[in-house]
């Protein structure tokens, strides 16, 4: 991802991250209000059904109590007693005698005219009828609720139902389950209880909260408008904007963050890493004396999203601080066994020569991997070169190991870079060596006068004396080639051959440099 993408989705994250959270918390101190208003509003139709049920066992207590007299019905003994019941039991409004389904006397006194007994709208499981509403001679057009148990019946107030306590604007009505209304508080609407009553137990219907209980016998609506809960939004919100402000700052915090990590030089090597970003050029290596191409140094290379290409220099140093190395080292190894594979079987005079950095040179690590890569290709150990610059050389001993099991397994080592790191002559001998690489700025002194120019046949003079294969850097000019081939260097690599270039282009090259003059270009 380039950095102009990283930057518009660190954008969009950002923003994504203070709306989002901002939002959800006002959402959720909606949500959170109503739930809580569901609650209460379930709270005042649970009370409404106890206050019914407490109602209902008063009267049934209060007719079975009457139904036990002994003595003469509707004597004054007998009217005595239920006008007592009547004003000991709350809900009781009337209670009345009936005989041959007729009522014979009540709680007033003896009856005058022809009354029926009231046919029940349902039985309760203890045998109580109920009749949701009647209209009393007595009670001035007022309806109420008669309970009959055997020959008594007692006459009770609906409201007292629904006689409890709520908060303003709410309406509480209670219903028999077959959707009768036996009593209501603050005038709530009857169609709309009857087709609350037909849904779920809470909701919101065109602009009224609602919630329902339901109890042995009854069914309890406590509603409210909508519009009461907005003090309990604001409520919420004050608990919960805080908290969502605090989280909108973290996540942008941390898209903040994250961001500078992707768009820091590591942050994208890390990418690149992961994405397998990486690519091999091989710069060819010659043979000085007839120009036939003996390998090549496989230089990695990174290749951006946009197609374009990173310099090793600006991004080798910060892998090797940073371990991204080795991960590196390990891209390259199988880039190179992919790239050359055919043409390292066909040729088995062509070597391939890969960098190690100084964490793989004093250890053993990338020898089995190495080893793995080349299973099953045809590729010979001795075909792959492995390079090591003076400055990886931090431990002697361990770098001595390292590179006498290299060269036990097949693989040619070379000292790259020589004379540019801190080991140099002192170390050179006791090292396990194949080859050492004299370092371009000394091919650069040749002909010249400069006060190192003098330094280069020492270097060659030594190589030769510790039978080192000599290769060459950085040449660029016939004059060198010339210089260098007068003093027995076996080998060059150099813009005078080629410059680093694709695999394929390699392949080419090696074809055309076997037909090719010494030092042509």
């Amino acid at each position: 991802m380039d950095r102009s993408r990283i930057i518009v989705t660190a954008v969009v994250l950002a923003l994504l991250g203070a709306i989002v959270p901002i939002a959800a918390m006002f959402h959720l101190s909606w949500t959170q209000a109503v739930q809580n208003e569901y609650e209460r509003l379930h709270q005042f139709a649970s009370r409404a059904i106890a206050r019914a049920d407490m109602s209902l066992d008063e009267a049934n207590d209060a007719l079975r109590q009457i139904d036990r007299f002994s003595g003469i019905p509707c004597s004054a003994e007998h009217i005595a007693r239920m006008r007592q019941l009547t004003i000991n039991t709350r809900t009781i409004e009337e209670m009345g005698y009936f005989e041959n389904g007729l009522l014979k006397c009540s709680s007033w006194g003896p009856t005058e005219g022809r009354v029926a007994r009231s046919r029940p709208d349902f039985i309760t499981s203890d045998g109580i009828a109920v009749t949701a509403r009647m209209q009393p001679v007595m009670s001035a057009g007022h309806s109420l609720m008669a309970l009959q148990f055997k020959h008594h019946n007692a006459l009770l107030d609906p409201v007292r139902f629904a006689d409890v306590v709520v908060d303003p604007g709410v309406q509480l009505a209670l219903t028999t389950k077959t959707g009768i209304l036996l009593g209501t508080l603050n005038g709530p609407d009857p169609a709309r209880v009857e087709k609350i009553i037909a849904g779920p137990e809470e909701g919101i219907d065109d602009g009224l909260l609602f919630a329902t209980a339901r109890g042995t016998g009854w069914i309890a609506v406590a509603t409210e408008p909508e519009s009461q809960i907005l003090d309990s939004v604001r409520r919420q919100q004050l608990l919960l904007l805080p908290l969502g402000a605090f989280i909108a700052a973290f996540i942008i915090g941390m898209v903040v963050w994250l961001s500078r990590r992707r768009l820091s030089p590591l942050g994208e090597l890390q990418i690149a890493v992961r994405k397998r970003e990486f690519i091999v050029h091989y710069q060819p290596i010659v043979d000085l004396k007839t120009g036939r191409c003996v390998g090549a140094e496989a230089l990695v290379r990174w290749k951006r999203p946009d197609g374009s290409l990173a310099r090793p220099d600006l991004f080798i140093p910060l892998a090797e601080e940073s371990g991204l190395i080795t991960a590196i080292t390990d891209q390259v190894i199988a880039l190179v066994v992919f790239d050359l594979n055919s043409l390292l079987v066909a040729d088995r005079s062509i070597h391939i020569a890969i960098n190690l950095s100084a964490a793989d040179v004093g250890t053993e690590r990338v020898l089995p991997i190495i080893a793995k890569a080349l299973q099953h290709t045809g590729i010979q150990p001795q075909q792959i070169w492995l390079e090591a610059t003076e400055r990886g050389f931090v431990d002697i001993e361990a770098a001595r190991s390292a590179l006498a099991r290299a060269r036990e397994l097949g693989h040619a080592v070379a000292i790259d870079d020589f004379g540019t790191g801190y080991s140099s002559l002192s170390h050179l001998e006791g090292l396990p060596l194949d080859a050492l690489k004299i370092d371009k700025a000394f091919i650069d002194t040749i002909s010249t006068n400069s006060a190192t120019s003098s330094v280069t046949p020492h270097i060659i003079d030594m190589a030769k004396t510790l039978k080192l294969t000599i290769v060459a850097e950085g040449v660029e000019t016939q004059a060198q080639a010339d210089y260098l081939v007068e003093r027995g260097v076996e080998y060059g690599q150099g813009w005078l051959f080629a410059k680093p270039m694709p695999a394929a282009e390699f392949i080419a090259y090696c074809r055309r440099a076997e037909i090719r003059p010494p030092g042509g270009r």
